[in-house]
């Protein structure tokens, strides 16, 4: 998959990791902004089962 994405990147190689780097960070953007906190209330982060009644010692 990596290799038909670099073949189909004009330009030559420095140009391709310009544009290859921007695609990521690109990508990394649209998750924080959008999916990660689309999916957040769907993930059981928030779940806890840990009781809080027990002695230590």
């Amino acid at each position: 998959m990596y290799g038909w994405i670099w073949r189909r990147l004009p330009g030559n190689a420095w140009a391709k990791a310009a544009i290859s780097l921007v695609l990521v960070l690109a990508v990394v953007f649209i998750l924080f902004q959008w999916v990660f906190p689309w999916a957040e209330p769907l993930l059981p982060f928030n779940d806890v089962t840990v009781n809080g009644g027990g002695s230590a010692g």
